[in-house]
């Protein structure tokens, strides 16, 4: 009986550095579980993205020609320059303010006067020569 008493406390205390092996073992199993996991999906992650750009990039190639032509059909009128004439913007013939850009369909004239001057002298005025 002596000696099973002696087996039993040597097992009793043998527990808990028992214990602290089955944890330490469990952590290192997990830490290398969720390194495994991460670099897989990691990888997995990366592959997919890859095969996002490649398809965006090949549909770019395969739609080229059909969006150089939306493009050079509205590139023109989107934005282009106006001269002044003695019948449109007279006042602004020869002034340094004159802007004459058309954007999206619309003539923006100069910043004093975005749509023009109606009269025939404008009072902001400038000689183009004061650049020079």
């Amino acid at each position: 009986m002596e000696e099973w008493s002696k087996n039993i406390v040597e097992i009793l205390e043998s527990v808990p550095q028992m214990v602290d092996e089955f944890f330490i073992e469990v952590t290192e199993a997990v830490d290398f579980f969720a390194d495994e996991l991460q670099s897989t999906i990691g990888v997995e992650i990366e592959q997919y993205l890859q095969d996002m750009l490649d398809e965006i990039f090949e549909l770019s190639f395969a739609f080229e020609d059909e969006f150089e032509d939306i493009w050079d059909e509205t590139e023109p009128s989107f934005t282009y320059p106006v001269e002044p004439t003695p019948k449109k913007n007279s006042a602004c013939v020869g002034c340094h303010h004159y802007h004459g850009q058309v954007y999206g369909g619309n003539l923006f004239v100069c910043a004093m006067h975005p749509y023009g001057w109606e009269a025939e002298n404008c009072p902001d005025w400038e000689s183009d020569e004061t650049d020079l």
